[in-house]
């Protein structure tokens, strides 16, 4: 949050702020994940994992109950609860995001519900890969724009913190225990759909939130290194960044050129490092997003 010198908010800060030119797109985000679960998740009893799966299970067991447990008021609950744990850690910014995406997204999942026609199907494989498909472009918006809606990535941020625990690993493994729990309520069969949902919604998200700005990062060790970077530098006009190093079994010194570019031009680079040096070292990885010159730039 943008502060004045008197401790004031500055609101011409806030309002150019990236958060706030990116909330028609967080809103479009939620909105759309919040569709697919109530349109394919909820009634298919597919707890695909999270906060939302665990509410989805609490629907179902109020309603055998006799009364009703809106899905969307307990993902906000739940969340607001498990934000007070983790708040100090991400301070205000990270507190506002959340609460957004959260409240956001709770606020569209009830609202939708008494509107929208779930699928007519008896078949859960349409309804686990259609919900996974459509709720992982909704949250894919809401993550590229720097929002969560909280669910597993908080309860995996106190769990590491308490137990020093990855948060990948943990996240995973809450997403897993949520469909495991969703078997004795619904069914075995149920519970493999939602982790099927699951799985394709966390590919559909990577897709959305990364797909476009994936790169690649080339690693070259050569004798001809002036030769090879000169051609990329003039002939792809892509930057070139030369880091010292040595061979240990050799004790020579010779540079390695580290390159940034995008996946078509990779058979561009090897034709040029094959021209110069046949014998050359090059390992090429991925790069899930590339920021600074040359690149996109680091709005914040």
């Amino acid at each position: 949050m943008a502060v004045g010198p008197v401790g004031r908010i500055d609101l011409k800060r806030v309002l150019q702020s990236k958060f706030v030119r990116d909330l028609p797109l967080v809103i479009l985000g939620c909105a759309i994940a919040a569709l697919a679960v109530d349109m394919f998740m909820v009634p298919k009893g597919l707890a695909a994992g999270g906060v939302t799966g665990l509410a989805t299970i609490l629907q179902e067991l109020a309603h055998r109950a006799g009364f009703d447990l809106p899905v969307g008021l307990q993902t906000i609950v739940f969340n607001a609860i498990l934000l007070l744990f983790v708040i100090r850690t991400g301070g205000a910014r990270y507190a506002v995001q959340t609460v957004t995406g959260f409240v956001l997204f709770g606020f569209f999942t009830d609202l939708f519900a008494p509107f929208v026609i779930p699928l007519d199907s008896n078949d859960l494989m349409l309804p686990a890969l259609w919900g996974g498909i459509i709720s992982g472009i909704g949250y894919g918006l809401v993550f590229r724009c720097g929002v969560n809606t909280g669910g597993s990535d908080t309860i995996a941020q106190i769990i590491s913190r308490k137990t020093s625990l990855p948060v990948g690993s943990t996240i995973m493994a809450i997403d897993v225990a949520v469909c495991a729990a969703s078997a004795p309520v619904f069914s075995l069969e149920n519970a493999l759909y939602a982790a099927l949902a699951m799985v394709v919604m966390g590919f559909v998200v990577d897709m959305v939130v990364d797909g476009a700005d994936r790169r690649k990062a080339a690693y070259i060790i050569s004798e001809k290194h002036d030769e090879i970077a000169n051609d990329v530098l003039h002939g792809m006009d892509r930057g070139v960044t030369e880091i010292s190093a040595r061979g240990l079994w050799s004790g020579a010194d010779r540079p390695m050129l580290m390159i940034i570019l995008d996946r078509r031009e990779v058979s561009i680079l090897k034709t040029i490092v094959a021209e110069h040096d046949p014998g050359a070292i090059m390992f090429i990885t991925d790069v899930a997003e590339a920021i600074g010159e040359g690149f996109k730039g680091l709005d914040v």
